[in-house]
């Protein structure tokens, strides 16, 4: 449903980067808000441990995607780069 609901508001045709990396929160505010409406004090109840722990693996993949950007775009400078840093 949300992808439909993405294809439709964007006009892509395959599901953005973005969508896969953080499905998991976009899905759960995508079914929320659709359910019930949310006050400021019901936003201020959040457990902040849970939330840095989601922040610092989205954090971790988005990493992960730029060096996978940097290699796919010029892999001899990305691995030169990365052996200079190894010696």
């Amino acid at each position: 449903m949300l992808r439909h609901h993405q294809r439709r508001c964007t006009g892509r045709k395959v599901a953005p980067s973005s969508l896969v990396i953080r499905g998991s929160v976009k899905l759960a505010c995508a079914i929320a808000t659709k359910l019930h409406s949310f006050t400021a004090s019901d936003l201020a109840q959040v457990d902040i441990h849970t939330w840095l722990e989601l922040r610092s693996q989205l954090q971790k993949h988005h990493k992960a995607r730029i060096e996978q950007y940097r290699f796919r775009r010029d892999p001899k400078a990305y691995l030169a780069n990365l052996e200079s840093r190894l010696l």
